[in-house]
């Protein structure tokens, strides 16, 4: 038989850690992005079990405060997607991309 232990420590940080929510009008986009980019991220937000749009906006406001979006893990994750998708673009591609032509 299992008997549940409950620690006082981990509910108060459970409880403290949540923040109420912030209301927020989104609307509808379409944004056009390299195709194997987008199945990385697509795959990460399934595996966070997150919207695409979440992960997006999440990934936004780390940057625009100059700070890391994600955890060590998580960069794990990322490189076992990207190479899943073969994804090979890096930073240093970012503004050198072009569309094929149709």
């Amino acid at each position: 038989m299992v008997v549940p232990v409950l620690l006082p420590w981990y509910i108060y940080t459970m409880v403290s850690a949540v923040k109420h929510p912030i209301v927020v009008e989104r609307v509808q986009t379409g944004v056009r992005m390299e195709k194997r980019l987008l199945k990385v991220l697509k795959g990460l937000a399934e595996l966070k079990d997150m919207s695409l749009g979440d992960l997006l906006e999440g990934i936004v406001l780390h940057a625009f405060e100059g700070k890391a979006p994600f955890s060590p893990q998580t960069l794990k994750e990322i490189a076992k997607l990207r190479e899943i998708y073969g994804l090979t673009l890096t930073a240093a591609d970012s503004h050198q991309l072009k569309e094929k032509s149709p």
